[in-house]
């Protein structure tokens, strides 16, 4: 490629999408790279290879520091961290940087091809890459962080070293890749690099606590599998195969997580096959959670292995391949005469019931085909597995159930919650409709709290769920719960604007209803316990309610008026709303004494910004009808409210309030002298 500057050689490249001729463009390229010489060389075809081979896209400040360190080095120089741009040129334009992602890539997928055919092109490469990254963590530098600065390094290349440098090793190993491993894991406990190996699993699966220091080299080592390494440790005796990391893991067990089958056979020679964790899981169960067939089939030819052996919280190997669907592990665990397929854990959940939850069809499939299993057995809080796969929106699962005649679509919970009530609350639209298709269905069955699968979905917002029951003619819309709260009080308290409007639409609905608080729908709307959503959110509801035959200023059991619960929510734009209301009282007490005003001075809530209470009470304040210095029943006026919850910024404004008084306020205030208990007018000035 004879181009000048790399704009035109990508051109040119990108002219040749055909693949014709390719071949010999690469090529040409790459002598050219080599031809170089001196470090232009190196850094060049460093560059592509790493690219081409690393475990995962490189971000251009990784790729960087991987062609600075230098083998044999102790001592990462920074000093020789080579620019992108130095690098992108040293590749006489075969790489690119993603300005989006800041990733490095190649400069089209059929240079990857090209490099795969020409195996020749780089020397041991994954060998090559293991050594530079095990460098870098037996450097001075890696080795004097303290493993609490995890969250501090992760913009580095260390991230990338430490998860996959025994990936490159078990691909290619050299006696000098070992001899960098045994220097890094003979010291691991408390190196960095674990912190990042180990949170890099998943999350769902592990709970790590802050210090993780107990995680021995020959632990990481079994994580990768990697056999000469494994071997290299025990033969030194500073390792102990049967020895604990921090979740009381084993290195078999995290062979058999991982799925090193030859490992585990190595392993097996030395320690008890069936040794548990802290959790009481033993390597067969984790095993099996992976779906490593190869790995269970070797431990079932020890005699002292249980298959059905459960842990701290009940579950079995079965139970868990379950629920990660893991259908080949499933049917070998099936076919063992040990093993029972419908065992409950500690809370009562049998495979079936875990398998349905997450969605596994075939392995649900599988269980129902065995008569030991109950398909519609209960848990400790009376749920069924169809139960659990309605609320978790398992439609496949839903309808394979359905297939069974001893399914009771409609069975209560221990709440008094059915299938219906759990697929309303979620939204599933398919699942509603296949239940409300269904005759035995009630979809009116109030639970043991009254409420119905229309309360739930009205109050999560599922629109098109609360337009199928609403066809219904058995559905009582108005229904109030045993809290006196109906569908349209939990929609308006949630600032579900669209299900407020359907609901509004029902003429049985009484959109002024009070609950036994004495609350209304427009009190929730107006100040709601969900304080974590915008005001935004529910000024909408507020406006639609509003142009409801309602009373906006009807006060609760407490008092207590819409414009009052505004107030304390610190929702400005609804207490403005309202206070456009000739109805509306600005300066209402509660029963306690106390003022819209004085709820928004004294009830500020931490997680909400100290701003939104101050612009209410400004706005309050504005009008002539609030009084700023109105005691409660208590005597505290709003601003020692406002100091006792340590709300600066509203102190400041009521202490400084000095508002210029109409002369026809003057007047009104001149005339109350004559209340027993004033002073004289001369008196006042």
């Amino acid at each position: 490629m004879q181009e000048s500057t790399i704009y035109r050689r990508r051109e040119r490249l990108s002219r040749l999408t055909d693949g014709l001729g390719l071949g010999d463009v690469y090529g040409a390229t790459i002598q050219r790279i080599n031809a170089q010489g001196g470090d232009k060389s190196r850094l060049g075809m460093g560059a592509l290879m790493w690219i081409s081979h690393a475990e995962q896209p490189l971000r251009a400040d990784e790729l960087c520091y991987a062609l600075a360190i230098e083998l044999g080095s102790t001592d990462f120089n920074a000093g020789n961290i080579p620019s992108i741009t130095t690098l992108v040129g040293c590749c006489h334009g075969l790489i690119t940087v993603d300005k989006e992602a800041s990733t490095t890539r190649l400069i089209h997928f059929t240079l990857k091809e090209y490099l795969s055919a020409h195996p020749d092109i780089f020397s041991r490469p994954h060998s090559a890459m293991a050594e530079i990254c095990l460098t870098y963590l037996n450097s001075k530098q890696i080795k004097a962080l303290p493993a609490d600065s995890y969250s501090d390094s992760q913009g580095t290349f260390l991230e990338y070293c430490s998860l996959y440098w025994g990936a490159h090793a078990k691909r290619e190993l050299s006696g000098h890749s070992i001899s960098l491993a045994l220097q890094l894991l003979q010291e691991y406990n408390g190196h960095i690099s674990a912190q990042f190996l180990l949170r890099s699993e998943d999350s769902l699966r592990f709970e790590y606590p802050n210090h993780m220091s107990r995680f021995p080299g020959l632990h990481c080592a079994s994580f990768f599998g990697i056999v000469e390494i494994v071997v290299a440790l025990t033969e030194t005796g500073c390792c102990d195969v049967r020895g604990e990391d921090f979740r009381g893991y084993t290195p078999l067990t995290w062979a058999a997580w991982k799925g090193h089958e030859e490992l585990v056979k190595i392993l097996l020679e030395e320690v008890d096959p069936d040794m548990p964790d802290d959790n009481g899981r033993t390597p067969f169960s984790h095993a099996a959670e992976g779906g490593r067939e190869l790995v269970l089939k070797t431990l079932l030819g020890r005699p002292d292995i249980e298959p059905d052996k459960p842990d701290h919280h009940g579950r079995t190997p079965l139970s868990h391949a379950a629920q990660w669907g893991q259908v080949e592990v499933v049917i070998l665990l099936l076919g063992r005469q040990e093993v029972d397929p419908d065992i409950p854990d500690n809370d009562g959940r049998t495979p079936l019931s875990h398998a349905a939850e997450w969605g596994q069809v075939e392995v649900v499939r599988l269980l129902l085909e065995r008569e030991e299993v109950d398909p519609d057995g209960l848990d400790s809080v009376g749920r069924t597995p169809f139960s659990h796969a309605a609320f978790f929106e398992q439609e496949e699962v839903v309808i394979l159930l359905l297939g069974r005649a001893d399914i009771e679509p409609d069975k209560p919970d221990d709440d008094g919650r059915t299938p219906l009530s759990y697929a309303a609350n979620c939204g599933n639209v398919g699942i509603v409709e296949i239940l409300l298709g269904l005759e035995v269905v009630d979809p009116d069955m109030p639970d043991d709290y009254g409420r119905t699968p229309l309360s739930y979905a009205a109050e999560e917002g599922r629109e098109e769920v609360v337009e199928l029951l609403l066809g219904r003619e058995d559905i009582e819309p108005d229904r109030p719960a045993d809290d006196g709260r109906t569908p349209l009080s939990y929609a308006a308290g949630d600032g579900r604007e669209e299900v407020v409007e359907l609901l509004l639409g029902c003429e049985e609905i009484n959109p002024d209803k009070p609950d036994n608080d004495g609350r209304t729908p427009l009190s929730y709307a107006a100040g709601s316990s969900c304080h974590y959503l915008p005001s935004s959110q529910f000024e909408p509801v507020v406006e639609i309610l509003l142009e409801q035959e309602i009373n906006p200023d009807k006060p609760d059991n407490d008092g207590r008026t819409p414009l009052s619960h505004a107030a304390s929510c610190g929702r400005e734009g609804i207490v403005k709303i309202l206070l456009r209301r000739n109805e509306v009282t600005p300066d209402r007490p509660d029963s306690n004494g106390r003022t819209p005003l004085s709820h928004a001075a004294g009830d500020f809530l931490g997680h909400m910004p100290s701003d939104a209470f101050e612009a209410v009470v400004r706005t309050l304040l504005e009008r002539e009808e609030v009084n700023p210095d109105t005691p409660d029943n208590d005597g505290r006026t709003p601003l020692s409210h406002a100091t006792r919850r340590r709300n600066d910024g509203v102190a400041k404004i009521l202490s400084q309030w000095k508002p210029s008084i109409p002369a026809s306020r003057k007047r009104r205030r001149l005339n109350t002298a004559s209340v027993p208990g004033y002073e004289s007018l001369s008196d006042c000035g």
